[in-house]
């Protein structure tokens, strides 16, 4: 900190020019879609950017047959693109090379930093600092999704001190991000350890038992359609918040009470049920162990156990285990729009079950590492959270700047 404030003495003792985004950025182009099929392109959606480490991750492949009307912007290395719909809001990236010349959503505001000007990371910095969560929350159009116009985020007022400042406190953040990168690698491998340990605590022996999913649960198709979202009410469990037999509800919805029993006609959630992905994201189930009212997404089944024969925690487990996803991968209808699962045949599907005490020593056990590497107030989840609440304080604090008169 000392070597910034000596900088901003020497640089601009009297304050830093404070301008607007789009007067030190360009905007990028938007591609022009013809016929059909074509050249093939990597679409970066409003689930592709990890709030956190703000890397992309997941993405699709398009072409002008299969485009989304959303995937219309060109992105170039070095550009940052700033989510500016809700519930993505203020997720942010920097395009690396692999995705130069690709696709991002209109949901994007894709931002192009002179840099004679602004550097690319000073600029993704500020963007994901609080004085910006502030001016988008005082700025936003509200409606169904919540959103900020690209050009209430061009008209943003930010700091822009000399290249040489900008450089020490991308320098200083930057280290940080680095340690959470050693930190997430670590957890990660953690993570790997985890899922060898899983898949073979998971392997039927000769001791269990063969059955079929219909005796052993009741089975539930989730709405084929939509409802109108909301920003607060009951859950609207979306099929991309499955994840690792847990949800994410922060990739969940929510809907209007009042709209509740319509989207719960075929059935409504309830604790001990393991939810699943019967189409694109095959093989995906999360348990849910909340009494909070909720409705299925669609494309979502829904598996409600029977108690006296397999615990609930225990029969996610066996959904995601390597028996059962064996005989997903068997039974799943391809060759059409998108793959899928005949969901009406599940019940005679055959899946393997070990003694309710072995049942109960599994759940336990798994459980154990899953709390381990997952939860926030134990080991390296916690050092992790506590190292980015340590970044965030930071980040703040070097991006406060004081302003030149006139």
């Amino acid at each position: 900190m000392s070597h910034i404030d000596d900088l901003i003495a020497t640089l601009c003792p009297s304050g830093v020019d404070f301008r607007r985004v789009g007067e030190v950025s360009s905007r990028s182009a938007n591609i022009k879609w013809s016929g059909v099929g074509g050249e093939t392109y990597q679409y970066i959606d409003l689930t592709s950017v990890d709030r956190v480490t703000h890397q992309i991750g997941e993405t699709s492949c398009i072409s002008s047959g299969t485009a989304p009307s959303r995937a219309q912007q060109i992105v170039r290395t070095g550009d940052v693109i700033f989510a500016t719909t809700r519930p993505t809001q203020m997720r942010w990236a920097v395009i690396p090379p692999e995705f130069d010349g690709q696709i991002a959503s209109t949901g994007y505001c894709v931002l192009r930093p002179n840099p004679s000007i602004i550097l690319t990371n000073f600029l993704a910095y500020v963007l994901g600092a609080e004085g910006s969560r502030r001016y988008i929350e005082a700025n936003q159009v509200e409606g169904n999704y919540p959103s900020i116009p690209d050009g209430r985020i061009r008209a943003y007022r930010i700091p822009v001190p000399p290249l040489e400042v900008q450089r020490e406190v991308v320098r200083i953040l930057d280290q940080f991000t680095e340690l959470e990168a050693e930190l997430e690698a670590e957890l990660e491998a953690r993570r790997l350890q985890q899922a060898y340990y899983w898949q073979s605590v998971m392997c039927p022996s000769d001791a269990w038992r063969w059955t079929t999913v219909g005796e052993i649960a009741e089975v539930f198709d989730g709405p084929h359609a939509t409802p109108k979202k909301t920003d607060s009410g009951p859950w609207y469990l979306s099929i991309s918040s499955l994840k690792d037999g847990r949800f994410d509800l922060d990739r969940s919805a929510h809907l209007a009470g009042s709209d509740l029993p319509e989207w719960t006609r075929r059935v409504q959630p309830q604790r001990g049920d393991t939810m699943f992905s019967y189409e694109t994201r095959i093989g995906q189930a999360a348990f849910w162990d909340s009494d909070e009212p909720a409705a299925l997404g669609r494309r979502m089944g829904l598996l409600r156990p029977r108690d006296n024969f397999v615990l609930p925690r225990f029969l996610t487990l066996a959904y995601l285990g390597p028996q059962f996803q064996a005989v997903i991968k068997s039974r799943t209808v391809t060759g059409s729009t998108v793959d899928r699962i005949p969901i009406a045949n599940m019940a005679a599907w055959p899946i393997a079950l070990p003694s309710v005490e072995e049942q109960r020593r599994i759940v336990n056990l798994l459980d154990t590492f899953d709390l381990l590497v997952s939860d926030l107030g134990f080991g390296l989840p916690a050092e992790l959270a506590a190292r980015r609440r340590q970044h965030e304080f930071y980040r703040d604090r070097l991006l406060t700047f004081e302003e030149a008169a006139g």
